[in-house]
């Protein structure tokens, strides 16, 4: 498209500095606006941190696996240009109009050439410390980075090759077949004019040598967090089996010890590193699962499991794997001589406590790297006392410098959700500078011609992989290949170490034309995360998508029966021979294109929707904001300010006047949602005006931003003893100077109130930061007012923690409780006394209170079930919203074109809610700059000659995808709103209705085949 392509150069591209998952995220959202990235990455592969990872949490994914399709996405798309082995030496101009100055590093290795096939590495004489395995193995001075490594291409590490150094050697250049090694390669100086700047840097880790005291580097069996995650890891130098270092034992007793640089001032990491937590919970349950009779430990001062589904995720670790929480500050580990270690710490009782484990896992925190640090400098953006770039206030992602956009750890510690939701919401904002009214991205991707596969006689080619042990480690992937052999039609079988990975998924591309295939199955781990991967991969290779078939024989054989090998390998050899045995009747498939309306729906008008509003409105689409109040603001307009200082009211303020005067944005104030009907690109939404009228819009995507409300519970009193209040009651309170206030001499928190419990199992993860915040605001008045903090956990997470140590600096008291002892408030006269157990004291304390203050949780409103119901996306038993992936898309629903942010996602603080609202606004925009927009092709079809009109199939799709076509007495399905999800299909009672792609002919051919063996 000749006109797309002269818009592109008129208005620039977007520099991405860092290929971490944030880089990755931002990069692949610009590509989908049809914005031209540059991916810059110092290191010679992209991945991040995350690459090294084994699993994340809370739902145990494979960390590559959810990663390597995004990698190869980035690797592949003609749009992003990745520049790996690269730096940024200057960055001039302003907004608009960047120039970047960089240095690509050589490589000596021809990434165009390279095959990736191993046999430099195998024959280099020279081996080095292993980065990507935390140094706890050796590698080549030439090698792939590591197995799934984009580019897929050898670096030559220039410190230690004996060619570059020496003018030796030279052997990787003469086993070298395809003339990749080029000794001669030279830095090159590139300039690039960009239209803004993405920094995704991501951040280091603490280096544990620093305290002394947790024997790090002298006991070889204390390791820390990183390097225990290479272990675990099934590509690992381990190979996924955990052994100690120092003797390669399997440990039975493992300890994790928490903070370890993280809430640390003498060292200068005063804040909290929001993940260690999880990390170590996750950590211990796999362990668990990889070595029997474990007994695993986590040793923590605060457990921070503020996270949505953190603390049920806790509770899993505790009853079904038996690890134990023992809240506690360690305080030395030593050797015993043996290679055990001797573990000190105190208890929550302040007695000291000694234990020996086998092995000691730290979890280190994570801190500013010194690139990063250097990039700020040379960006001119500005750091927070922690030396992450700061953020502007209100703004979410942006720094502080105009155009540059910051994303992911580089701007504080956080979890992948969150970097993956500052990524998004980073690209939205750095679209901004180039995408206006008009704009339209074009097609991305152009695929060969299919062929023509009718008449042919299946040729199927069947994939195993080992996914490093994930599979092999239980399955015997040489049998499941060997079987496959001798399938029906199935001419071609292989085993793949890494199917997902690049180089495997060139090979399989090859070999479907090399061997004539017109079908292939995939046996490896979710389709979920990597059918879409594989169906591309059919598209180059000039195949229909959907001649495509999977088999999970990870999550549904090597997972669930890691203790019975043979019946892991037997079932895997059935569920492959059923894949094959329905391959060999699939048909293609055709995707409908819908044609894109480029406007917006936005249900809710608090600060994330109205943020989601003028994001898109901003960039040149027309949004329909519709709120249920008279006015504007939701929860905000009841807070003065964040814990930061920052005027809350003013703000709310400023985008309510903004809101007013967007000539994109049409406001339906006092409003509700009637119906909703239609499908991504082509929504029609009924909406109940405040007049008692009605109006219709049509739209293409829809973002949910309906908030959520502040409990009001039964308990401690409160409505009852005018001296208990919640905690934004006493934030007005101290606003407005309450009368109560000048005789409140002491006051009680009590946190944790009607929340962490059977009702409700969450945290809601802003209440601790709350009450610090009023609490310094009590004590700043006057030094010599008293003020106690009741506690299960302090979970004032990231930088927040700087505004716990500031009040235990003040001198507020806190006493931690626990459940089964929780504190009591009773009215005697016109006293309010607080009885509280205090296990350092060993007794129960009695605090006569002026003021008691409750940290009450966040609920998601019951109206959101009734929008969930209209919209057919689902909510949890919570009432908040759930999201399509909580690592991959945390702000896109399963249902296409739809998107959430705010509180209605679940608890969050503001700044949060406007990275999500930015985000969820950047996720429409991909959809909203298209004309067009491909379809699910495996939907429902209905045969008309046996459909009798009974309307089982209406009143069962819970997509309202099927209507009566009252004329001629058939049910239709809208191809564009079905899911495929088959309901129709088995409660049609005449047969009347098929699903594409899974066929009575296809499901019998699979059940046949399983019966056969």
């Amino acid at each position: 498209d000749m006109g797309n392509q002269q818009l592109q150069k008129k208005t620039g591209a977007v520099l991405v500095i860092g290929g971490g998952i944030a880089g990755i995220q931002a990069s692949l959202d610009l590509a989908e606006m049809g914005i031209n990235v540059h991916l810059l990455e110092e290191e010679p592969s992209i991945g991040g941190r995350m690459a090294k990872l084994d699993k994340t949490f809370p739902t145990n994914d494979c960390a590559m696996c959810i990663l390597s399709p995004k990698l190869v996405e980035v690797g592949a798309h003609p749009r992003i240009s990745l520049l790996t082995n690269a730096r940024l030496d200057k960055l001039s101009g302003a907004a608009g109009s960047f120039r970047a100055t960089i240095t690509k590093l050589p490589r000596y290795v021809d990434v165009e050439k390279c095959t990736a096939c191993g046999i430099c590495m195998e024959k280099c004489p020279v081996k080095i410390n292993d980065a990507f395995n935390a140094g706890l193995s050796t590698i080549p001075a030439i090698r792939v980075p590591f197995p799934q490594a984009i580019p897929a291409a050898a670096i030559i590490d220039a410190e230690h090759c004996l060619k570059l150094t020496k003018d030796k050697c030279g052997i990787c250049e003469k086993v070298c077949d395809a003339g990749a090694v080029d000794y001669s390669q030279k830095a090159e100086e590139i300039e690039l004019d960009v239209a803004s700047v993405i920094l995704a840097l991501g951040s280091g880790e603490f280096d544990p040598h620093l305290r002394m005291e947790y024997g790090y580097g002298l006991c070889p069996n204390v390791i820390t967090s990183l390097e225990y995650e290479r272990l675990l890891c099934a590509s690992g130098p381990t190979g996924g089996h955990v052994s100690r270092p120092s003797d390669g034992k399997e440990p039975k007793r493992i300890a994790f010890v928490q903070c370890v640089g993280s809430r640390d001032r003498m060292i200068g990491n005063p804040y909290c590193s929001s993940m260690c937590c999880m990390q170590a919970t996750k950590d211990a349950i796999v362990t668990s699962e990889h070595i029997d009779s474990v007994s695993a430990t986590i040793f923590y001062i605060d457990l921070r499991a503020h996270g949505k589904g953190f603390d049920g995720y806790v509770e899993r670790a505790k009853d079904e794997y038996g690890v134990r929480y023992i809240q506690s500050r360690v305080t030395g580990i030593k050797e015993d001589g043996e290679g055990n270690l001797i573990l000190k710490y105190v208890d929550e009782k302040e007695e000291v406590q000694k234990e020996t484990f086998d092995l000691v896992v730290l979890s280190i925190g994570l801190r500013t790297n010194p690139r990063a640090l250097e990039m700020a400098r040379k960006l001119g953006i500005e750091l927070d006392e922690s030396n992450f770039c700061r953020a502007a206030p209100f703004s979410g992602v942006r720094s502080s410098r105009d155009g540059i956009f910051i994303c992911g750890t580089i701007a504080g510690p956080k979890d992948i959700p969150e970097s993956v939701i500052e990524a998004s919401a980073a690209a939205s904002g750095a679209a901004g500078y180039i995408i206006g009214p008009g704009y339209r991205a074009g097609e991305a991707i152009s695929f060969p011609p299919e062929t023509d596969v009718s008449g042919m006689a299946p040729r199927i080619g069947v994939y195993i992989c080992r996914c490093g042990i994930n599979i092999g480690g239980v399955v015997d992937v040489p049998a499941v290949v060997e079987y496959a052999r001798g399938l029906k039609n199935v001419v071609h079988t292989d085993e793949m170490i890494y199917a997902c990975s690049q180089d495997a998924l060139s090979r399989l591309e090859a070999e479907i034309k090399e061997h004539g295939l017109n079908r292939v199955v995939v046996a490896s781990c979710s389709p979920r995360t990597h059918e879409p991967l594989f169906r591309r991969t059919m598209r180059r290779a000039g195949l229909n998508q959907y001649l495509f078939e999977m088999a999970n024989i990870r999550d549904q054989c090597s997972w669930v029966h890691m203790d019975d090998k043979d019946a892991a390998t037997e079932k895997s050899k059935e569920l492959v021979g059923m894949a094959a045995a329905k391959a060999a009747r699939l048909d293609p498939l055709e995707q409908n294109r819908i044609e894109i309306k480029d406007s917006a729906l936005v249900i809710g008008a608090g600060v994330a929707g109205m943020n989601a509003a003028l994001t898109l409105a901003g960039e040149g689409f027309k949004v329909h904001l519709i709120e249920k109040e008279d006015v504007l603001g939701g929860n905000a307009r009841r807070f003065y300010g964040d814990i930061y200082g920052n005027d809350v009211a003013g703000y709310v303020e400023k985008l309510c006047n903004e809101i007013a005067g967007s000539e994109n944005i049409s406001l339906y104030a006092g409003a509700s949602i009637e119906d909703v009907s239609g499908h991504i690109g082509n929504f029609k939404t009924t909406v109940a005006l405040k007049s008692e009228d009605t109006i219709e819009l049509e739209h293409g995507v829809i973002i949910l931003a309906t908030g959520g409300e502040e409990l009001i519970p039964d308990e401690y009193g409160l409505g009852e003893n005018p001296d208990v209040v919640t905690v934004r009651q006493f934030e007005h309170m101290l606003r407005v100077s309450h009368p109560a206030l000048k005789r409140a001499g002491r006051i009680v928190f009590i946190g944790c109130v009607a929340q962490r419990n059977k009702e409700r199992t969450y945290c809601s993860r802003i209440c601790c930061a709350q009450a610090m915040k009023t609490a310094l605001a009590f004590k700043k008045a006057s030094r010599k007012r008293e003020a106690y903090f009741l506690y299960r956990d302090i979970r004032t997470y990231g930088i927040s923690e700087l505004y716990y140590g500031e009040a235990r600096e003040l001198g507020v008291n806190f006493i931690r409780y626990e459940p089964e002892r929780a504190p009591a408030v009773e009215r005697i006269g016109e006293d309010t006394i607080v009885t509280v157990y205090d296990p350092i004291l060993g007794e129960y304390v009695r605090i006569e209170a002026d003021l008691v203050i409750l940290a009450t949780p966040i609920v998601g409103p019951t109206e959101n079930r009734k929008t969930a119901k209209l919209l057919k996306v689902p909510v949890d038993g919570d009432n908040f919203f759930l999201e399509a992936h909580v690592k991959l898309r945390p702000v896109d629903f399963a249902s296409d074109g739809i998107f959430l942010c705010g509180l209605a996602h679940g608890p969050k603080t503001m700044a949060e809610s406007i990275a999500q609202a930015k985000a969820a606004a950047g996720r429409a925009a991909t959809i909203l700059t298209r004309d067009v927009v491909e379809a699910e092709g495996a939907v429902a079809r209905v045969n008309e000659e046996r459909c009798t009109a009974c309307s089982m199939c209406v009143n069962v799709c819970p997509y309202n995808s099927i209507s009566l076509d009252e004329e001629k007495r058939v049910a239709v399905v809208d191809g564009a709103v079905c899911k495929g999800c088959g309901t129709c299909a088995a409660a049609c009672l005449s047969g009347a209705i098929d699903l594409k792609g899974f066929s009575n002919d296809q499901i019998a051919a699979a059940v046949e085949e399983l019966a056969r063996v």
